[in-house]
């Protein structure tokens, strides 16, 4: 079989075997608050840049429709296109054999296969223009197996720049990989030669044009999105085990047996007489990677696993190449625990398919504290809408509803649909403070989800906004018929006054 066929069958079954997941589970915490925060284009938005916003956005307009299967349905596909260049990238470098395991080694690691090539996330078109800006870049400076000659294509300088300007339009976190491009140029003899012709800054102005909306956006809104994600890196405190903790949960999260010879490998990119190939990969990994366990270690803030995965993205292409050149036996080791883990994550979304719609394992959700059993997250809170439709209260003129922290507003609001306006009135509130601040609903009546908190003292907090408030009726979520959740809710009547004060 041809190394591409091998390839396609491989993108084909993941994809095939994604497209179930995706219509198997309802939105998530962060899914659901992403396709409920926001109706309309924006310049950019609160959390991220705007590229996945738009992909859940224009889908829904195309189909008229925002189930989970629909929204996820771009991201889905995209993922697939990651990899193909993911081939194309790793056929250029290292061969076609080595990109096989490279595309193999994509589809079966959790967090890419699973998180970013299924959900409404930033991160799926993240990886996809990050992986062509890399191909973009090997041509524009000549990075390639020597059967293809290696010389520098400056003709792809542009397409390098838009498709850097395009991962910067998905996730803040693509500088990072930007800037190991820029320290490979300054290191490498070619590199520096390149650097001495106009390509390499008429591709940092492409990209600048094309991000230039999210920084228009930013200077018109106080720098807000920006001011989120740095603060991400503040609060000084020493934790020297962090590190440690972090690089366990990126293994996890990539997959222990693909983590431990990325990390080699990485390592082995910035030996002296290291091939050329693999210092150019090894400088687009290395600052995100080195960089958040460096925050584990200084910040009082939590770092999550997923944050460093641009950079193991740019080291699949060598961990293909170690593969190819493996011994037989090895080799032999190396196809088992790929077909073993992909028998693994579809075993994974069959299960969690059947649970959530067939309630295959009794008793499941009577293991957990209410409002514990990880169900709750991955379930629509569609009883949350048919309880206020039997109470009629969204037949009501001016109503709203409001929740005290932005995710659980991303559950209800979703629920709910775009026709009822969703605020959030406690802590960061996000996009949910852009779209729908508080203040825009003043007269109107807002149903309060009361949590977490003290029914009373939440009551009392809020009495002086409103005209009165009284206690209304709690809501649950259910599946199945088990009560996951009971919401306590308030009714303000007439909201007359914003901002709420501290405490």
């Amino acid at each position: 079989m041809k190394p591409t066929t091998q390839a396609a069958l491989i993108i084909g079954a993941a994809l095939l075997i994604r497209l179930i997941f995706a219509a198997s589970m309802g939105l998530g915490i962060d899914e659901s608050y992403m396709v409920s925060a926001a109706h309309t284009y924006q310049l950019s938005y609160f959390d991220h840049p705007p590229m996945s916003w738009f992909m859940e956005l224009t889908i829904q307009r195309l189909t008229g429709l925002h189930s989970p299967f629909i929204v996820r349905l771009p991201f889905v596909l995209l993922f697939a296109g990651t990899g193909v260049l993911m081939y194309g990238l790793t056929n250029r470098l290292f061969g076609a054999r080595a990109a096989v395991w490279a595309v193999a080694g994509l589809n079966i690691s959790p967090v890419f296969a699973v998180a970013f090539g299924t959900w409404v996330l930033p991160d799926g078109p993240l990886d996809f223009f990050l992986v062509a800006a890399a191909w973009a870049l090997a041509r524009a400076v000549g990075v390639a197996r020597p059967a293809l000659g290696a010389e520098p294509e400056p003709g792809f300088w542009p397409l390098a720049g838009l498709c850097a300007g395009l991962a910067m339009t998905s996730k803040y976190n693509a500088a990072l990989n930007l800037l190991g491009a820029l320290a490979f140029l300054m290191f490498d003899a070619r590199g520096r030669r390149a650097l001495a012709s106009s390509g390499p800054w008429l591709a940092c102005l492409i990209a600048l044009l094309v991000f230039s909306p999210v920084l228009i956006w930013n200077a018109l809104n106080h720098w807000a999105s920006f001011g989120y994600q740095g603060a991400r890196a503040t609060g000084f405190g020493i934790h020297p085990l962090r590190p440690f903790i972090v690089w366990a949960g990126e293994a996890v999260f990539i997959a222990p047996w693909i983590f431990v010879p990325m990390i080699a490998l990485l390592i082995g990119g910035f030996r002296r007489g290291a091939d050329r190939r693999a210092r150019f990969l090894a400088w687009l990994a290395v600052v995100p990677i080195v960089l958040f366990s460096a925050i584990a270690f200084w910040s009082t803030r939590k770092i999550l696993f997923h944050w460093a995965a641009p950079g193991y993205l740019m080291l699949f292409p060598l961990l293909g190449d170690w593969a190819a050149r493996a011994r037989d036996s090895v080799r032999r080791r190396l196809a088992a625990g790929v077909w073993a883990t992909a028998s693994l994550l579809t075993a994974a979304v069959v299960f969690i398919g059947a649970e959530l719609h067939f309630d295959i394992v009794p008793g499941f959700n009577a293991h957990f504290a209410q409002g514990h059993s990880p169900e709750l997250q991955v379930i629509d809170w569609r009883s949350f809408r048919a309880a206020l439709v039997r109470r009629g209260d969204l037949a009501k003129p001016d109503m709203a509803v409001a929740a005290l922290r932005w995710f659980d507003a991303g559950k209800i609001a979703y629920a709910l649909g775009p026709d009822v306006p969703v605020t959030v009135f406690e802590g960061d509130k996000h996009e949910f403070g852009i779209t729908t601040p508080p203040q825009s609903l003043i007269g109107d009546d807002i149903l309060i989800a009361a949590m977490p908190g003290n029914e009373a003292d939440i009551m009392k907090r809020y009495a002086p906004r409103f005209r009165a408030i009284t206690i209304a009726k709690p809501i649950a979520i259910t599946h199945h018929g088990h009560v996951l959740l009971r919401i306590p809710m308030l009714l303000g009547h007439d909201l007359q006054s914003w901002p709420l004060s501290p405490g």
